[in-house]
């Protein structure tokens, strides 16, 4: 019989910023890979559906974007393997929209107006209660 072993909060911490770091950037090349693209409503309409995949496909920004969605949905299983879900679903789900925030203004050159940063700033709070 084996005795689960609980993780100490700096081991949580790592485990969810290892899910938020890699789904930020996932998000963030994937949005810089579509950007870079273009319409595909127009690439579809001169190239059919086909030369909109193919425009899709044949992004290196894109496939670096799922490389990262998917180390963060391993990041989420191996979390969950060792922390409950109660903690591991909101906090990284929350500090993801603060993080995508951060980097579409810093990255994207975004707009993020007061409304978002508001909204980020209560999700910070949020977790911290969540945590404590």
């Amino acid at each position: 019989m084996t005795i689960p072993v609980h993780p100490g909060p700096w081991t949580a911490a790592a485990m969810i910023a290892a899910i938020v770091l890699s789904s930020t950037a996932g998000e963030v090349l994937t949005a810089a890979a579509m950007k870079s693209i273009g319409d595909l409503d127009v690439i579809r309409a001169r190239a059919g559906m086909k030369g909109a995949i193919r425009a899709v496909v044949t992004c290196p920004l894109f496939f670096a974007g799922v490389s990262f969605l998917a180390l963060a949905f391993f990041a989420l299983l191996f979390a969950l393997n060792h922390l409950n879900l109660s903690l591991v679903a909101p906090a990284s789900a929350s500090l993801t929209l603060v993080t995508n925030a951060v980097a579409a203004r810093i990255f994207l050159k975004e707009n993020v107006d007061r409304r978002r940063w508001t909204a980020a700033v209560l999700v910070c709070v949020g977790v911290y209660f969540l945590a404590h």
